[in-house]
């Protein structure tokens, strides 16, 4: 890989993917590389473009590297890839996209995952995007995220955007069984007149179910986002959501909250808070001799991390 694709790499996954127990690198529309192990397969599709992903019972710490880069300016590139997390697995699994585009045509990516997991299953999913180049053409992002849980399965999603996506729908649903917990936290940052917009959807079906979000989100710029949650309980359950934003100059976010409590022992909690830095934390990092700018920017880092 060139310099270009190397840095995307490292923007989207932090590290060599090819270090990983497991992973299928796709560039510009189509698989590059791959590696399996007795525990992990991925098996391309016949009849759509993507990948299955096979994780055996009982695996123990596996972890799978799906990175997706693109280079090519005007290319559209849609992907379905499915995970199906054998019982009382234990996995991370590390994906997301970075489209850096130099031409005048936009660039794009549509991912759309699907996760079963089966009884017992654990499931830790990194994903991250980002957008580089100077070109006119936009870079636009839209992944969605389908999530099966059955019985006692635990899931953590932690999801970034950081730098450069122009425009991105991001749309998560989930459906929970008896004793699941999903812990999702999502991280936007975008500038100038990008635009981000969020749909959450948890379904939690089972007894004793329970989700907690999280999404922290900084609007500079022109920029607007865009956060709507939609979480019902059918059952005894509880789910607490929360939408926290910094907004810097003409930046704009709407929190849309909807909590549908359909049982008695249904425990749902909604909060959310927008607004600009506290004036008390720019004081503070400025008098340890920070510039204005260089304070905001330490500020919005730990906001994010």
């Amino acid at each position: 890989m060139n310099n270009k694709e190397k840095e995307l790499l490292e923007e989207v996954v932090g590290k060599d993917p090819t270090n990983s127990d497991s992973y299928n690198i796709r560039k510009n529309g189509k698989s590059v590389d791959r590696k399996v192990n007795p525990n992990i397969d991925i098996v391309s599709k016949e009849n759509n473009s993507g990948i299955d992903v096979y994780v055996k019972e009982d695996t123990l710490f596996g972890t799978v590297n799906i990175p997706v880069i693109i280079t090519e300016s005007g290319l559209t590139d849609v992907v379905y890839n499915d995970f199906h997390i054998g019982k009382n697995a234990n996995i991370i699994i590390v994906a997301g996209c970075g489209i850096s585009n130099d031409g005048h045509w936009d660039a794009r990516h549509d991912g759309i995952h699907r996760f079963y997991l089966e009884e017992g299953a654990k499931v830790k999913y990194i994903e991250r995007h980002c957008g580089l180049g100077v070109g006119e053409g936009k870079k636009v992002l839209n992944p969605v995220t389908e999530i099966y849980m059955k019985k006692n399965s635990y899931m953590v999603m932690d999801t970034t955007q950081t730098k450069g996506v122009d425009d991105t729908i991001r749309t998560t649903k989930a459906d929970l069984e008896e004793n699941t917990t999903l812990v999702i936290t999502e991280k936007i940052l975008t500038s100038k007149d990008q635009v981000a917009k969020t749909n959450f959807e948890v379904n939690l079906n089972g007894k004793e179910a329970s989700t907690h979000v999280t999404s922290r989100s900084v609007a500079t710029g022109d920029s607007y986002q865009e956060f709507i949650s939609n979480i019902t309980g059918n059952t005894k359950c509880y789910a607490h959501v929360e939408c926290d934003a910094i907004i810097k100059e003409n930046g704009k976010v709407k929190a849309i909250p909807e909590i549908y409590a359909k049982d008695i022992d249904a425990n749902l909690v909604h909060e959310a808070a927008i607004g600009k830095i506290a004036g008390e934390q720019l004081m503070k990092l400025m008098s340890l001799g920070l510039s204005e700018k260089e304070a905001e920017e330490v500020i919005i880092n730990g906001f994010l991390k």
